[in-house]
C-alpha cells in the first residue's frame, strides 16, 4: 500500500539579505516536521525557498552596481547555503526566477483576467517600498506603514486588480467550517477583526456568521487587491500587457502549486498526488495574505484549499525586534560557530511557544547549553557509556532482574513517542522537547535510584546491573530515535555512542544487549558567557558599522545636473605644512595649490597625524566661501573617503600629477 502523503511549505524568504534567526528559525521549524513525518513513514515533501522580484530588490541591486538577477543570485545561494548549514532537509528549494514558476504565474494571470477576476484601473493610495504595499490614509498607523512602521510615499499607477470580494463571503464560510484551517485559533479572530468582517459582523458569533455567509447577507471590508505594477520591471511579465510585471503576492503565493507542477489546464502527476498542502508554515506577519489571499487565487483556480495554515510567532532577540543598527541581529551561522548546528536548532525550537513571541539571546542559548543539552543530555549519555565500560566490560545485556523503580521507567521510556507525537500534530514543538527531556531526566533520576556504582561492588548483583544499564540504553536509543527530527547529527552521535542501529518506531523488543563505545565522547561542552562575550561585541560592532554604511549607500540625494557639478572646482595640491589644532578634532594644513597656497581646517586629526599629513598629495575643493574654525580661517576643503567604519581616508590622485591640474 502506498504511504500516505503529507506536503508542507515555508514561506519563501524574501531576497533583500541575509535573513537572521528568526527567519532561519521557521525552515528549522518545518524541517522538524518534515523528519519526524518521514520517520512515521509518510511520503513527505518539503518545499522551501526564495521570493525574488519587486522594486525593493530593483533598487538594492542598483546600488550595489548589480542586475537584479545578479543580486538575487548571490543572495540565494547565501540563504540556500545557511539552510543547508543548519540541515534543513527540502526536497526542492524554488526560486521565484524558476523557469517552471514564471511559467506558471504568466498562465495563471492570463486565466483570470480571461474569466472577468481581474480588471485593468489605476491605484493611487501611501506606498510602503520595503512591504511593497499601497495603503489608504484611514489604513496608516501614525502616519506610517501598518505592517512594518516605516515611511510611506504617495504614490499612483495604472495596475490590473483581482476581484476579492466576489469570493469573500465564500472564503468566510470556509473558515467557519474548517475549524483547523487558521491556527494558532487566535490568529482567526485577528484575520476576521482586522481584515475581513465589515464592522457590524464584528463580534457576531461564527453561528451568525455562519447564517448571514448562507443568506448571502455578510459584508466584509475586503477591497479589490492590486496584482500587477507598471513603475518598475524586475518582475514577471504579463503577456499580453508587457507594461505591467505581476505584481508580489500573486507571483510569490503561487510557488506552493507551481513548484509541485500545477499548470491550469494540464496538471502534473507531482501535483494531483500531492495537492492540497498538508499545511503552509510562515510567520504571523504575512498571516493575512495567506489566510485571505491565497485561499481566494485558489477558489478562482477551482483548486482545493490546503488543509491547514499555520501562523506562528515571532522569535525575538531578548523581547525586542532585531536591528542591525542596534548589533542585537542574531544570524543562526554566527550562532552555530560557537553552539554547534544542532544547539542552534534545540533552542530555537524549544523557546519558541505555541502562539505567543518567543525570545532568544547569546544568554539564553548559553544557559540552554549548558543546563539542558550538556547537563541534562549529554552528562546521562557519557555516564551511562563510560559505567558500561568500566563495570560490564563494554555490554549491557537484558537479563530479565528487574527491580522497584523499573516499571515507572519503562512506562516512561515506552510514553514518550505518543506524547512527542501529539505535540508535533499540534505543531507545540516547544512542548514536544520538554516531553522528550521528561525521559531523559527521569533516566538520569533513575541511575540516582539504582545506584549502579554500589551495584558494581557486588558479584551477585552483576545481573541486575546488567539490566539497569541495559534499561538506560533502551532509554538513550529510543530517545536519540526521537530526537533526530530536531537534532540529527545528535541523533546519530548517541547510537553510535550505545552501539545502536537505527530502527523504525516501536521496533526495540529485538533488542537484548548493547555493545557501547570504548572511547565515550563529550556531546556538549560547558561554555562560560565571560569566553565568548568578546567576540559577541565584535559581531554586535561589525552589524552596527555595516547598518551605517547601508544607510550611506541608499540614502537618496537631490539629483543634480553636469552644470551644477561643474560648479565644484577640485585640484591636486602638496601639503606643505601642518599642524594640530589644541582642543579639536582638526589639522590645519598649508596646501600648496599651483602658484598660491592655502589654509585648509579638517576634521581628521583622529585618523591622521600632522607628521603624516606633510608632503602629501590631496584633492582641494578650491571655491567654497573662507570660513573661520578656532579662530583660524579655512579656504578650501580637503576630500576624503569615509569607511563604514567612520575611518576617513584622504583621497589622493593615482599618478604624479603637477599641483594645481584642475579635476574634470
Amino acid at each position: 500500500m502506498e504511504n500516505k502523503k503529507f506536503y508542507l511549505t515555508t514561506a519563501i524568504t524574501y531576497t533583500s539579505g541575509k535573513p537572521h534567526i528568526g527567519n532561519t528559525y521557521e525552515s528549522i521549524f518545518a524541517d522538524a516536521i518534515a523528519r519526524f513525518k518521514r520517520m512515521q513513514g509518510y511520503d513527505v515533501f518539503f518545499m522551501t525557498g526564495t521570493d525574488e522580484h519587486g522594486l525593493k530588490v530593483e533598487q538594492k541591486a542598483e546600488a550595489k552596481g548589480l542586475t537584479p538577477k545578479q543580486f538575487v543570485d548571490g543572495v540565494a545561494g547565501e540563504i540556500k547555503g545557511l539552510w543547508d548549514k543548519m540541515n534543513v532537509s527540502y526536497d526542492r528549494f524554488i526560486r521565484t526566477t524558476d523557469e517552471d514558476h514564471v511559467k506558471t504565474v504568466k498562465r495563471i494571470f492570463e486565466k483570470f483576467y480571461k474569466q472577468g477576476d481581474i480588471y485593468k484601473s489605476s491605484y493611487e493610495g501611501m506606498y510602503c517600498t520595503p512591504c511593497e504595499s499601497f495603503w489608504t490614509e484611514s489604513q496608516l498607523v501614525n502616519g506610517k506603514c501598518p505592517d512594518c512602521g516605516r515611511e510611506v510615499k504617495p504614490a499612483k499607477e495604472e495596475a490590473y486588480f483581482f476581484k476579492m470580494g466576489k469570493y469573500a463571503t465564500r472564503l468566510v464560510k470556509h473558515i467557519l467550517t474548517h475549524p483547523k484551517f487558521i491556527q494558532p485559533a487566535s490568529r482567526k479572530n485577528e484575520m476576521f477583526n482586522n481584515f475581513l468582517l465589515a464592522d457590524e459582523f464584528i463580534g457576531k458569533s461564527d453561528e451568525e456568521l455562519l447564517k448571514a455567509c448562507e443568506d448571502n447577507a455578510l459584508k466584509t471590508k475586503l477591497q479589490d487587491l492590486c496584482v500587477s505594477r507598471s513603475t518598475f520591471k524586475w518582475g514577471i511579465n504579463v503577456d499580453f500587457d508587457p507594461r505591467h510585471v505581476v505584481y508580489v503576492w500573486l507571483d510569490a503565493l503561487t510557488n506552493y502549486i507551481s513548484g509541485i507542477g500545477y499548470d491550469p489546464e494540464t496538471p502534473s502527476e507531482k501535483y494531483k498526488k500531492y495537492w492540497p498542502a498538508d499545511v503552509h508554515i510562515l510567520g504571523k506577519d504575512i498571516a493575512r495574505f495567506h489566510t485571505i489571499y491565497w485561499p481566494i487565487f485558489l477558489m478562482a483556480l477551482g483548486e482545493p484549499l490546503p488543509e491547514e495554515i499555520f501562523a506562528h510567532a515571532w522569535l525575538m532577540q531578548g523581547g525586542d525586534k532585531m536591528s542591525k543598527s542596534k548589533g542585537n541581529v542574531l544570524y543562526a551561522d554566527d550562532l552555530a560557530s560557537v553552539f554547534g548546528v544542532d544547539g542552534v536548532r534545540y533552542c530555537a525550537l524549544h523557546e519558541m511557544p505555541y502562539a505567543d513571541d518567543g525570545s532568544i539571546t547569546w544568554e539564553i542559548m548559553c544557559d540552554r547549553n549548558n543546563s539542558d543539552l550538556a547537563n541534562v543530555l549529554g552528562n546521562l549519555v557519557k555516564r551511562t557509556v563510560s559505567m558500561t565500560n568500566q563495570y560490564l566490560g563494554g555490554t549491557a545485556e537484558r537479563t530479565g532482574e528487574t527491580g522497584e523503580p523499573d516499571e515507572d521507567f519503562e512506562s516512561v521510556i515506552r510514553g514518550t513517542f505518543p506524547k512527542v507525537a501529539a505535540k508535533i500534530d499540534e505543531y507545540k514543538l516547544a512542548d514536544a522537547l520538554d516531553c522528550l527531556w521528561s525521559l531523559f531526566r527521569r533516566a538520569n533520576k533513575y541511575i540516582d535510584e539504582t545506584t549502579p556504582w554500589l551495584l558494581a561492588k557486588d558479584e551477585g548483583k552483576k545481573g541486575r546491573l546488567s539490566e539497569v544499564l541495559f534499561n538506560l540504553l533502551v532509554s538513550l536509543d529510543i530517545g536519540a530515535h526521537i530526537l533526530k527530527p530536531f537534532m540529527p547529527e545528535t541523533s546519530a552521535k548517541i547510537l553510535r555512542e550505545i552501539g545502536a542501529k537505527e530502527r523504525a518506531f516501536g521496533n526495540y523488543d529485538c533488542v537484548n544487549s548493547y555493545t557501547v563505545t570504548q572511547a565515550p565522547v563529550t556531546l556538549f561542552e560547558r561554555i562560560k558567557f565571560e569566553d565568548i562575550k568578546p567576540m559577541i561585541e565584535k559581531i554586535e560592532s561589525a552589524q552596527r558599522a555595516e547598518a551605517a554604511a547601508e544607510d550611506k549607500s541608499e540614502e537618496v540625494k537631490e539629483k543634480i545636473t553636469i552644470d551644477d557639478f561643474a560648479k565644484v572646482e577640485m585640484r591636486v595640491g602638496t601639503v606643505i605644512a601642518c599642524e594640530a589644532v589644541k582642543k579639536s578634532k582638526l589639522l590645519h594644513e598649508t596646501v600648496k595649490v599651483g602658484n598660491k597656497t592655502l589654509s585648509v581646517l579638517s576634521g581628521i586629526a583622529k585618523h591622521y597625524t600632522a607628521e603624516e599629513m606633510i608632503g602629501k598629495k590631496v584633492i582641494v575643493v578650491t571655491n567654497l566661501p573662507p570660513r573661520e574654525m578656532k579662530g583660524l580661517l579655512s579656504e578650501g576643503m580637503i576630500v576624503c573617503a569615509e569607511a563604514p567604519d567612520g575611518t576617513l581616508s584622504v583621497v589622493s590622485p593615482e599618478k604624479d600629477v603637477p599641483d594645481g591640474s584642475l579635476l574634470s
